[in-house]
């Protein structure tokens, strides 16, 4: 994407995604990269950005570009530390996140989180994970990542029944235990991820509007991970 991001998102288009999630801009304006997105026919499924670019002036500005680009989702990938460091901290970040939504009702658009794996790690006998979503509103995407879950020691499925209807988007990772640390350079369909049960929940308590490939490591060149990944969706019936 940083070399030749036109020529990457036509790649993707002509594997047969239907969209793409940003995570960077590479110095494009939103018109720039809308103008990208319909010249191949993808349309924009989310983007991961910084709590910064929620909150205070910058949160205009965040929601006027998103317009621009077609976007719904704002979508925080992580937190600083100190957001995160104790159980206190992920209460006040989970009603930061309730204001932020409360901000954006009437734009058409969502706030949400993504999960790596420390969210997954105890803290004062509860896993963050639920600290942060059993103290935000409902319309909070639960953005999973199937295997940054897995390698944090959690099944991801039990959360889309305990918190239904809030996988709006998710992100699919395979996770292969016997990896080691290439945990996801699996392509999907490929480790231990239970894809079927994971899918039905999806679409039905889940709500899923999006499934997100996300390849982080790659055992191929990363163009053809991510088309073996859609080919193995496709087969699956995705």
């Amino acid at each position: 994407c940083k070399k030749h991001l036109p020529g990457t998102l036509k790649a993707v288009a002509e594997m047969g995604y239907d969209g793409v999630e940003f995570a960077g801009y590479y110095d494009y304006t939103a018109k720039q990269l809308r103008k990208m997105l319909d010249d191949v026919g993808l349309v924009c499924c989310g983007t991961h950005i910084g709590l910064a670019t929620l909150l205070g002036d910058e949160l205009p500005k965040t929601i006027e570009f998103n317009r621009e680009l077609g976007n719904r989702f704002l979508i925080c990938p992580g937190l600083p530390e100190e957001r995160r460091n104790s159980r206190a901290a992920w209460r006040e970040t989970a009603q930061l996140f309730n204001q932020i939504a409360e901000q954006l009702e009437g734009t058409g658009m969502l706030t949400g989180y993504h999960n790596h794996w420390v969210e997954f790690s105890p803290m004062d006998g509860e896993l963050p994970w639920d600290t942060f979503f059993g103290n935000t509103r409902a319309d909070i995407v639960m953005q999973i990542d199937t295997g940054n879950a897995m390698h944090g020691g959690a099944d991801p499925i039990p959360f889309l029944v305990r918190y239904p209807g809030r996988a709006i988007t998710v992100h699919l990772k395979e996770y292969s235990k016997g990896r080691g640390q290439g945990y996801d350079a699996a392509t999907i369909g490929e480790g231990d991820v239970r894809w079927a049960e994971f899918f039905e929940l999806c679409e039905t308590t889940g709500k899923t509007e999006w499934y997100i490939v996300e390849q982080e490591n790659y055992a191929l060149p990363p163009l053809e991970c991510v088309d073996r990944c859609l080919q193995n969706l496709r087969a699956m019936g995705k």
